[in-house]
């Protein structure tokens, strides 16, 4: 009998990936804390794990015609869950980075991919007692 990984470790293989990558773009923003002109990036978790798991929300779009242009959230890392954040405070220079804020989402996010890796871990623990027959 087959073991499908997908199946097993449910939607927490996807959650683990994208924390990662969410920790990815606070450290840029925070790397650009004194950077003119930067704005400062972050994802949406829920949009993004919805629209891994396959759940879909809000306006779906059809072109009708072959000039329309595609709908849809655009960046330039190529990820439609990736957004610019609106600062509370705007600086003078135009960079939306807001060093206090950026920290306090660094620390959560990363107290999410910690409890990501520990479901994780013990779906792989579950796994290898199946395994053993334990």
């Amino acid at each position: 009998m087959a073991i499908s990984f997908e199946s097993a470790l449910g939607i927490h293989e996807s959650a683990f990936k994208m924390r990662a990558q969410r920790a990815e773009l606070l450290a840029d923003n925070m790397a650009n804390v004194d950077t003119p002109g930067y704005k400062a990036k972050d994802l949406d978790f829920r949009q993004a794990l919805a629209r891994q798991s396959g759940e879909t929300s809000g306006v779906n779009l059809a072109a009708t015609n072959a000039r329309h242009m595609q709908g849809g959230n655009s960046s330039e890392l190529g990820n439609p869950d990736v957004m610019y954040r609106v600062p509370q405070q705007p600086s003078i220079d135009g960079n939306t980075v807001e060093e206090h804020i950026e920290h306090a989402e660094y620390m959560k996010n990363a107290l999410d991919f910690q409890a990501s890796f520990q479901f994780l871990n013990g779906k792989f623990k579950g796994l290898t007692s199946a395994l053993r027959g334990e």
